[in-house]
């Protein structure tokens, strides 16, 4: 009886202690979380009230003209985040939009300019050492150092005041114990001070990520040396006139399968932008719409922004870590870009000496070329000691992987690009700022060098206008720029440009209306090489044809043109396919698809089983043709295959006997086969019934933070997770998708304006302004995106947040 009530007591204490430890484990749970929850909002920008910021000026200044703030700034931040920063300076303003990013997107300018410097191993480990080698190599920091010395002292100044705002706030935050929860999380403990070199290098990158096609070039290399002449030119961009004899088939080395190494650009790096004069406006006053289609992300590549000083009254956005308004409108004029795409990167071969790697030819004659020692800090690891190696042409670029004593090849290739060049973008961006009519953009216009950009252009006087704008490089004979050319010959050296009064214009044409969407800007008769690689036609066209055929178009219309889903490559090849299936033997969910097909009115549109259909059959089509010939690692060398696999069809539909049709089974065999595979591929994903098909189950845009990748954090930075979306690769709502369906790259900004109204315009930033995830304006856009609900921003009425930068 003892032990048994003994046995009780003891249970009931065991049960006790361990409520006791519970309760204790809850309590430290709470607490910890309520930490963290302060430590994390703590961490949020000051909107409202005031900021002493003469105290930390002083710490930052040394070294610059800027002085410090001169008078009060005042920066209201309207109902979507957006700072409007009225200044009594030119350099007070700069400071101010400085200090205002760098609350917004501190994080965001950190790793953009790691990235641009190659300095991203020093926070992420070995893993980026491959992609700082080659923005080492490349030398986006060296180029952007050359480029300081050509601004004049009036942008200086800028660059200095925006530098000077940014490391305020780098040390308000500091002391304030407020840096962006992301430095914690990535073990970032300080942060090195903004300079001007910093912005200048996030411009040069932003040109790399628009820049040219040596990629292109590289891949055409491969196919020459790899399949035979005929079948190697079928997949050439445009079938060359001129014999390509200039490197003989002993100069070619195992080297392309390097560079297939290095960062490439997203390949639909396109755009879309339109004018329209008053003739065809029901306001009798020009419409501007422009869309850059670029990667999309958590925060936006955008950053949105009014500014307003003696000189300066300009609204639009700009890069995270750049002075000024690249994009937007004032209170005269408004303009927007797409890229040209033109030839501004050439690959040379060079010859090196065979026993000594520093030595190459250059007519007839040996010289040393530049080495450059770059000292790569990896974080949990030793630095790496990394040459670069700079010819007469550029840096070698095909080895930036390897350790040159370990690759004593007698044949590597270089890169001339334009953009490595000294160039002064910001001084274009600072006078378009303060044009008020198409002559002063026009003179603006002669220093935006790299990268070459469509820019339209609409005036409150009723102008309108387009220039394709840039540093393009004269080529005396186009099909040299399809492959590598001879580096050691100096006829081959590309030391001229088109001048400027020569590039491409159109002002205030009869049709009433301009508009580019990376589409082919010349006509025959053009003197020039721009590129031999454009855009497939179907956004230009639909654009077209939209704007056409209306007289009294508005803003709205504006709007619903962007988020047009109408997909005119199906309205082209669904006839084809339709022809080619019908007469063969399909299976009865084939044969369900096929009228899903017929059926279709060629919109893209999530709800629809159509586009799901469509875009794998093209996806596997392409599978068909190159997937057991061309390795994978080089298919993303394979810049513009849309344009080729079109022309395959369209050219063996008609009747021609096309090499990688016929070596693919033939075009009946090459369609049915990928149908079948496509229509095998949704059941997998989305079942048997027909019925519970569509394309936004599969085609869904996701905004990913860079630190997404760990399903933890993805919970808080991505919480909307992936949204189902209209439109495609192909469609004016440009949304391109990769082949999990996921959509990363599109209009990373949409901007309309009414010129009747030039104080006012509308956006959409996706998937919002602030880089804080506890901000309202964090992902606050992504709706808008998805659906087309576009924000209005005035210049001359705004209320909001407001917060004041004294000086002491």
């Amino acid at each position: 009886m003892g032990d048994a009530v003994r046995s009780k007591r003891k249970m009931r204490k065991s049960v006790k202690w361990s409520l006791i430890a519970l309760v204790i484990l809850v309590i430290i749970a709470v607490v910890s979380l309520l930490f963290v929850n302060a430590y994390i909002d703590q961490s949020l920008p000051q909107t409202e009230g005031s900021i002493e910021v003469g105290s930390y000026t002083e710490e930052v200044i040394e070294g610059l003209a800027f002085e410090g703030l001169e008078d009060e700034v005042l920066i209201t931040r309207d109902e979507n985040g957006v700072p409007h920063i009225e200044a009594e300076t030119d350099e007070d303003l700069f400071f101010a939009q400085g200090f205002a990013t760098a609350q917004d997107r501190l994080f965001q300018m950190e790793m953009s300019r790691r990235q641009a410097s190659g300095q991203l191993s020093e926070v992420v480990g070995d893993m980026a050492l491959d992609q700082d080698k080659y923005f080492r190599t490349l030398g986006l920091r060296r180029a952007a150092e050359k480029s300081l010395g050509e601004y004049n002292d009036e942008e200086l100044m800028a660059l200095e005041a925006y530098a000077a705002g940014v490391n305020t706030f780098i040390a308000h935050a500091e002391e304030e114990g407020s840096m962006p929860v992301e430095f914690t999380l990535m073990g970032v403990s300080e942060m090195d001070e903004w300079t001007p070199i910093d912005s200048l290098t996030i411009g040069k990158y932003m040109a790399f990520d628009l820049g040219g096609h040596w990629e292109r070039q590289a891949f055409n290399y491969y196919l020459l040396h790899t399949f035979p002449e005929e079948e190697a030119f079928e997949l050439f961009p445009t079938y060359p006139e001129r014999a390509l004899s200039n490197i003989a088939d002993e100069e070619y080395v195992e080297i392309t399968s390097s560079l297939s190494k290095a960062t490439i650009p997203h390949p639909f790096n396109g755009s879309n932008n339109w004018v329209v004069d008053g003739s065809k406006t029901e306001s009798g006053e020009p419409l501007l719409a422009d869309d850059p289609h670029l990667g999309l992300a958590t925060p936006s590549i955008w950053y949105q922004v009014h500014l307003d000083s003696p000189n300066y009254n300009v609204s639009g956005v700009i890069f995270a870590g750049i002075p000024g308004v690249i994009l937007g409108h004032n209170e005269q004029i408004a303009w927007g870009v797409t890229n040209v795409g033109p030839d501004v990167q050439q690959l040379y071969i060079e010859r090196r000496h065979e026993n000594n790697p520093y030595e190459f030819l250059y007519d007839d004659e040996w010289y040393e070329a530049d080495i450059i020692d770059e000292t790569i800090y990896v974080d949990g690891e030793d630095p790496v000691e990394y040459e670069v190696i700079e010819t007469v042409n550029g840096p070698v670029v095909s080895e930036f992987a390897e350790d040159v004593d370990e690759h004593l090849n007698e044949s590597v290739l270089s890169l001339r690009w334009t953009a490595l060049e000294a160039t002064k973008e910001l001084s274009a961006v600072l006078q378009m700022n303060r044009a008020t009519n198409w002559e002063e953009f026009e003179e603006a216009l002669e220093d935006f060098h790299a990268p070459a950009q469509n820019f339209v252009f609409a005036g409150s006087d009723g102008t309108i206008a387009y220039k394709a704008n840039g540093r393009v490089p004269i080529y005396d004979h186009p099909d040299d720029a399809l492959l590598p050319m001879p580096g050691w010959d100096s006829e081959f050296a590309l030391d001229e440009y088109i001048p400027y009064e020569e590039l491409p214009k159109v002002v205030n044409p009869d049709k009433g209306f301009i508009a580019t969407a990376n589409n082919r800007v010349i006509s025959d008769v053009y003197p020039y090489h721009i590129s031999n690689i454009w855009a497939q036609p179907y956004r230009y066209t639909r654009i077209h044809e939209f704007l056409e055929e209306r007289d009294d178009l508005t803003a709205e219309d504006m709007k619903d043109l962007q988020m047009d889903a109408k997909n005119l490559q199906a309205r082209e090849f669904v006839p084809i396919f339709v022809d080619l299936l019908e007469g063969l033997e399909l299976s009865e969910l084939e044969v369900e698809a096929l009228d899903i097909l017929k059926d279709w009115n060629y919109y893209d549109h999530r709800e629809l089983a159509a586009p799901l259909v469509f875009h794998r059959l093209i996806s596997f089509i392409e599978d068909e043709l190159f997937l057991e010939e061309i390795p994978e690692e080089l298919m993303s060398m394979f810049k513009g295959s849309g344009q080729n696999v079109d022309h395959l069809i369209q050219s063996a539909y008609s009747g021609e006997e096309m090499n990688w049709i016929e070596r693919s089974g033939g075009l009946d065999y090459v369609v049915s086969e990928a149908f079948t595979n496509a229509v095998n591929d949704i059941v997998e994903m989305q079942g048997a019934n027909i019925e519970e098909w569509n394309w936004g189950d599969y085609h869904r845009v996701y905004f990913a933070h860079p630190l997404s990748s760990t399903a933890f954090l993805d919970r808080f930075f991505n919480s909307e997770g992936a949204v189902p979306v209209d439109g495609s690769n192909v469609t004016v709502m440009a949304a391109s998708f990769g082949d999990d369906g996921i959509v990363n790259h599109g209009a990373s900004w949409r901007f309309v304006t009414d010129m009747s109204d030039a104080q006012s315009a509308y956006h959409i930033v996706g998937p919002g302004q602030v880089g804080h995830y506890r901000s309202k304006w964090y992902d606050h856009q992504i709706e808008g995106w998805v659906e087309g609900i576009y924000h209005e921003t005035r210049m001359d009425e705004y209320t909001g947040e407001k917060l004041r930068l004294k000086a002491e």
